[in-house]
């Protein structure tokens, strides 16, 4: 702990700006993670129990489970499924949920490419902040003995250098984090393509 203390302590004023890049991305990860494994948890489950219904054509049920799920892909079928009474076509129940499925997406992707922006900010104020040390380190040694000036530039450096060090620390675990929340996000838009797909298919062969 005290090793880590005196890291932060010297690596100058940037390192706070730096910190605090860190606890956002840090809140932000937490939350999208939780968020996206919550929503493809009842996903799977509304899906499990809406099926059985839309395979024996129970669709007023369906849709009662549906709206009462809270869940995306309950919202993207509640829609879809309140076309199929009315509906002339497959076409018109498809662009009903395609119209749920734009409403939905943008809150699966919000925040998540706010990691990516972090990352890069982390590693600029990073280099900002080692810029800044060492213009104040060329500054410091031109003032003193001239014997002294290679070793108090020498620390000067390494000083400046745990700014830099700070901000790759952490912007290399967020843009890992980054990739991640994203591969998951894409499989559960996925995942809700191919439930409308299969929900189509259902109340098609059903009509037939």
């Amino acid at each position: 702990m005290n090793t880590v203390i005196r890291f932060f302590q010297s690596g100058g004023e940037m390192m706070l700006p730096i910190a605090v890049v860190a606890v956002i991305g840090l809140i932000i990860a937490i939350e999208r993670y939780v968020v996206l494994t919550a929503a493809n948890v009842r996903n799977r489950g509304l899906w499990s129990d809406i099926s059985p219904l839309i395979q024996r054509g129970d669709f007023k049920q369906a849709v009662q489970v549906a709206t009462n799920s809270g869940s995306d892909v309950g919202q993207i079928l509640s829609y879809g499924l309140a076309r199929v009474g009315s509906a002339k076509s497959r076409d018109e129940v498809e662009k009903a949920m395609e119209e749920s499925l734009m409403d939905v997406v943008p809150r699966l992707e919000k925040r998540t490419h706010y990691l990516a922006t972090f990352a890069n900010l982390a590693t600029l104020l990073g280099l900002l902040g080692t810029v800044i040390g060492l213009i104040n380190a060329f500054q410091a040694v031109a003032t003193v003995n001239p014997a002294e000036k290679a070793n108090l530039l020498s620390a000067s450096i390494s000083v400046a250098m745990n700014c830099t060090a700070f901000g790759l620390m952490t912007a290399v675990p967020m843009l890992i984090v980054h990739a991640v929340l994203q591969t998951k996000t894409t499989e559960l838009i996925d995942s809700l393509e191919m439930a409308s797909v299969k929900f189509l298919n259902s109340v098609t062969e059903r009509a037939a």
